[in-house]
This record gives structure tokens, sequence and C-alpha cells, in this order.
């Protein structure tokens, strides 16, 4: 390894200055390494560490690493490691929120094929909840529970509860019948009352409840209910 230090390199070629002259595309990934870096130790030099860094692990698998396996690394302490990880945590948060794209769903036949997959092969009853923003679009969806379903104040507790985490403005539940009959039963058409009547209390309305099977679904707001 050299022994040369960040501030033996002419100023123009500094990490720091080269992002602030080129900007940080044409930065190889030793230099946006080495800013996260900010220095190396007595016997290493920050680019020299960043180098061993990215030999251990290429960029995919910075994603997933632990500050255990950082500090593995002579040169890198606990601080180096958390603040690497926390930058790869807001670089992952960024990604993700830039890549999410909202679905529009609409109408009964959409929702229910949106959701086909979350019910196939069950054998029990799942209780999911979509939540949707004021265009209808798709911002979150939540299995509540698994079981028969039935009017607990519990269970109409932690549909509002999501429905406020995630500023919904409307809500849609899905359930399924594993026997594939979607005609609703005495305690789906309570149960759903239960929740239309609380939307409307909370101010975020309850627009439909789907009963949904293998090749077939039943729709409280297609129906009138």
């Amino acid at each position: 390894m050299s022994n040369y230090r960040i501030k033996d390199i002419p100023i123009t070629e500094r990490p720091r200055e080269r992002l602030k002259e080129v900007g940080p595309n044409n930065l190889t990934n030793i230099e946006l390494l080495s800013i996260i870096l900010k220095s190396g130790t007595k016997n290493i030099n920050v680019r020299d560490l960043s180098i061993e860094v990215l030999k251990r692990y290429n960029l995919l698998d910075l994603k997933d690493i632990s500050i255990n396996d950082l500090i593995n690394i002579k040169g890198i302490g606990e601080t180096k490691a958390i603040e690497l990880i926390a930058s790869i945590e807001l670089g992952k948060r960024i990604f993700l929120k830039e890549t999410k794209k909202l679905i529009k769903l609409d109408d009964p036949i959409k929702i229910w094929e949106s959701s086909k997959y979350l019910f196939n092969g069950k054998k029990q009853e799942l209780f999911y909840c979509y939540y949707f923003n004021t265009k209808q679009e798709l911002i979150e969806k939540k299995l509540l529970y698994i079981g028969t379903i039935n009017s607990s104040v519990t269970h109409i507790r932690e549909v509002f509860k999501e429905a406020y985490k995630v500023s919904a403005s409307y809500i849609v539940c899905l359930h399924n019948h594993p026997s594939n009959d979607v005609t609703p039963s005495q305690a789906d058409k309570e149960f759903t009352n239960a929740l239309f009547e609380t939307g409307k209390i909370q101010g975020i309305p309850v627009i439909d409840h789907i009963i949904v099977g293998e090749n077939k679904y039943y729709s409280f707001y297609e129906n009138s209910l």
C-alpha cells in the first residue's frame, strides 16, 4: 500500500475538489467512497482504504453489509462503519422513493385482479387493506389479520391506524373465501357495515369491501351495499 496522504495530492485532484469541479457522476467509486470515509489511519491512507473495501465487497454487496463486516477491515472503526452504512441506507431510500410508481386502481375489477396473487392457494381467510391517495392511486397494502372475519373492534381499529400512518384518503378492504363461494356471509355484512360507519366518523371512507375467490369476486360497492 502507498503511504501518501490526501493532502499530498494536488488540490485539483482531491476527490472533494473533483466532485465540485466535475460533478459526482464523473468520480470513480474509489473517489466517492474516499469522500464518505473522510480519512484513513496512520498506516493506510483513505484512498487505499477505499480500494480495500471495494476489493472485498462489490457495490451490490455493500447494500447488505453490516457494521461487523466493515469493522473487520483494518482501518475502519465503528464510527466509519456507521457513517458508511447510514450513507448506503439513505441512498437505498432515495432510490426506492424515485422508482416507486403509484398505480391507479379505480374500479373493483382492477383491484381484484391486482390482489389475486395475495390469495392464491391460501387455505385460511386473509384480510388485507388497500390504502389510496386522493387520486385513488395505491400507496400501501397491508395484511392485517388471518382467520375468520368478524366485527372485532380491535380489527377495525387496526384498519384505521394503518390509514393514518400512510396518510390515506380512501380504503378498500379485501378478504378471501377459500371455498371460492364469494357470497357474503352475515358476519361479512355486519363487519363491512361497521367499517363503512367508522370510515365516515374517521373521515377516511371505506369505499369498497371485496371478497376474493379463485376466479371471481364480490364487491359490496358494485352491489350497492
